[in-house]
């Protein structure tokens, strides 16, 4: 039997470690623990994090995604 493991997922409410906004970037450090932050807060500090992490989780993209319309 394989055992597959979904990438996490990030949710509402899922809050960013720095300032509590919406969490859009969870970073997972190689010794287990996770860092989630904003965007906002990714991006002044992707530089010195991302060479650190064994993964990074970027939902970044759903800011700029354009919500279906309803047409009833």
């Amino acid at each position: 039997m394989t055992t597959t493991f979904a990438t996490p997922v990030l949710s509402a409410t899922d809050r960013c470690d720095r300032c509590g906004a919406q969490a859009y970037v969870r970073v997972v450090l190689p010794g287990g623990s996770d860092l989630l932050f904003c965007s906002h807060h990714w991006n002044a500090h992707e530089e010195k994090l991302r060479p650190q992490a064994a993964e990074v989780v970027d939902e970044t993209h759903k800011l700029t995604a354009v919500a279906p319309v309803d047409e009833r």
